[in-house]
């Protein structure tokens, strides 16, 4: 992987953290709240007594819920500036500056479980990555991964104000991996870079670094749930788009 991309993409990430602590909070943002968090959790089941990774912690607040639920947790992000808000936030866990394509202050067979939300569409390595989180995995080790939907990314889309329907226009052909720049959006006053790979290159990139996949969602809102919709635009959207996908992943024993 370019050195270059990596470096740009911590310079990136150090510019927004700031902007990052105040769209995600205490409890997440709007996507992570009615959507994709209930999955992560029932994918990560029961956390206590588990040594537990977020890798690409960012400002850490999901580091902070798992440890509120038991864990034994270490967070990791390769921008300092993002682990210096999640130390402030945080006092007394664990946070490291550490890339997940590298992680060299998590030793081999230390961890449990790894959760990686909203990350790998966000590393330029997503080989080393994956083959990082195996590594330091135990045997039948489980990784939570949830990430943007490469299928429909949600910048790319548009709504018929008459009928609601969605029309995705693409400016560069799907199979083609490329690194993406975003423009500014809500509060942020930077750009944001990103990675598209198609779906198959992920169910490849776990296969090569030892996983087995026990579980695939695309989460949505659930009926439970759809109470916490602050607009009726917010509640068509999260009950019609598919934001992102999750997968429960499972190393595999080495015999």
């Amino acid at each position: 992987m370019d050195e270059h991309d990596i470096n740009a993409a911590k310079s990136d990430w150090d510019d927004i953290a700031a902007d990052w602590h105040v769209q995600v909070g205490d409890d997440g943002d709007v996507n992570r709240i009615l959507n994709s968090d209930p999955v992560l959790w029932q994918f990560a089941d029961d956390v206590n007594g588990l040594d537990v990774l977020d890798a690409g912690c960012g400002t850490g607040y999901l580091t902070r819920k798992l440890r509120e639920r038991g864990a034994n947790v270490v967070g990791i992000d390769f921008s300092e500036k993002m682990i210096e808000i999640a130390r402030a936030n945080g006092p007394g866990i664990d946070f490291r500056v550490d890339s997940c394509s590298q992680l060299k202050t998590v030793s081999d067979a230390s961890i449990d479980l790894v959760i990686a939300n909203y990350v790998l569409m966000d590393t330029p390595d997503l080989d080393g990555t994956m083959a990082a989180f195996s590594r330091v995995l135990r045997d039948n080790g489980v990784a939570v991964v949830i990430f943007s939907h490469p299928c429909f990314p949600q910048g790319m889309a548009s709504a018929s104000a008459d009928d609601g329907m969605v029309v995705y226009q693409w400016d560069f052909p799907y199979f083609e991996r490329r690194k993406r720049v975003d423009p500014p959006w809500a509060h942020f006053t930077s750009d944001f870079t990103w990675f598209h790979r198609p779906l198959s290159d992920y169910w490849k990139a776990f296969k090569a670094a030892g996983f087995n996949v026990l579980d695939f969602e695309e989460p949505r809102l659930t009926e439970d749930r759809r109470h916490l919709a602050e607009n009726e635009s917010m509640l068509n959207k999260c009950k019609s788009r598919p934001f992102s996908v999750a997968f429960r992943l499972q190393k595999r024993c080495r015999v």
